[in-house]
């Protein structure tokens, strides 16, 4: 007793939730259950299931009461971003090690992908290749595309988050580059090692992608550094 007493109040909504075996998209105990349970005032639990929203646990929906949410983790987006931009030498440091967490994400998984992919997904990821050149998202839906055969709807979200906060602070990384036909040209690579059902080349050409990214990560640590900013 003593240890829910130390509990937030947003605590205990997420053990009520657990202990009531709510799934997502459930009803939940109305506002005024809720303070009886608790034994919170109105404000009290206002303000804990504000916060729940904030994080995706619970969703409003006006006119119709409080729902279990599905807590998606592109809800992290905006404190990973700040993360990484409020770090010493605009972040680039941060940035790179953003960048290498994913490289891990990705090579571990592209091997497996080769060993079952299907033709029809192998000309949609063509045609994501080809629209590269134009339209940056398609870069994400490449991504998304790839490991949708893993099963792994955390895999999708963290490679989601990933990519939008790489794109959310990429200015920091020095004025724009052309580098489509290198974006273009990595990818390509990775398609064909795919058609050919080569997990270690689809891995190979998974890490050469990601050199490149990494290589422009270094580019802009010495830009900084000439320009008298100390990278962190």
């Amino acid at each position: 007793m003593r240890a829910r007493a130390r509990e937030s109040l947003q605590d205990r909504i997420v053990s009520l939730i657990h202990e009531r075996r709510l799934a997502p998209g459930a009803a939940m105990p109305t506002e005024p259950q809720l303070m009886d349970l608790l034994g919170a005032s109105r404000n009290s639990v206002r303000e804990a299931i504000r916060a729940l929203q904030a994080l995706g646990i619970v969703e409003i929906r006006h006119g119709f009461g409080t729902f279990v949410g599905h807590a998606p983790l592109d809800v992290l987006t905006p404190s990973l971003t700040f993360r990484v931009r409020t770090r010493p030498g605009h972040g680039i440091r941060a940035l790179h090690d953003l960048v290498a967490v994913r490289e891990i994400l990705e090579t571990g998984l592209i091997g497996s992908v080769a060993l079952d992919i299907s033709e029809a997904r192998l000309a949609a990821l063509d045609a994501l290749v080809t629209a590269m050149a134009r339209d940056k998202e398609a870069d994400r839906a490449f991504h998304s595309l790839l490991y949708e055969s893993c099963d792994n709807e955390l895999v999708l979200q963290l490679i989601g988050l990933f990519w939008d906060v790489y794109h959310e602070v990429e200015p920091a990384l020095g004025p724009p580059e052309d580098r489509a036909a290198v974006i273009v040209a990595n990818h390509r690579r990775i398609v064909e090692a795919l058609r050919n059902r080569d997990g270690g080349g689809a891995q190979e050409a998974m890490r050469l992608h990601f050199r490149d990214v990494k290589a422009r990560i270094a580019r802009a640590e010495r830009w900084l550094a000439e320009a008298g900013q100390q990278p962190a």
